[in-house]
């Protein structure tokens, strides 16, 4: 803000035109009694500072790595005895539509239980099932998990 050289800057204002202190209204400085620093006696003698903790992990990584190699083994032995008894039977088609319906359940519905625990291993033993499902799909186009329509035709 700038003045015209006619007339001389407020008494508050130096030349650049910039207030000093703060704007009318608001008090002048701390209130009266007001300490300015830490109240008397903190930290207590004797005790050290200590900074924050740190947050916890929401989820062990190493776990859902074992959730993945696990549900990779269950799926392995569940998957070749549903062969084995739909190589045989009449009813292949429901025998391999029950072992992938059970494989999805133990994935999603043991996954989500799990993920549901406030233990950080749970949570991640769940995801590691999940995380399994969708690793042993891939790679093995469906069959494993019985979702590829091929096992379903004859």
């Amino acid at each position: 803000m700038t003045f015209p050289p006619s007339e001389p800057p407020p008494e508050d204002y130096p030349e650049d035109g910039r207030p000093m202190g703060p704007p009318p209204g608001y008090p002048q400085g701390p209130p009266q009694g007001y300490p300015p620093g830490p109240p008397q006696g903190y930290p207590p003698p004797g005790y050290p500072y200590y900074p924050p903790a740190q947050q916890k992990s929401r989820i062990s990584a190493g776990m859902a790595v074992l959730g993945t190699l696990l549900y990779i083994m269950v799926n392995s032995v569940l998957a070749f005895a549903a062969f084995i008894v739909g190589a045989d039977s009449r009813n292949s088609d429901t025998v391999f539509g029950g072992a992938a319906v059970m494989l999805l359940l133990i994935a999603f519905g043991g996954g989500a239980a799990l993920l549901r625990s406030a233990n950080p291993g749970a949570r991640g033993l769940g995801l590691g099932l999940m995380i399994g499902w969708a690793v042993t799909s891939l790679v093995t186009v469906g069959f494993c998990t019985g979702i590829n329509p091929e096992l379903y035709t004859t």
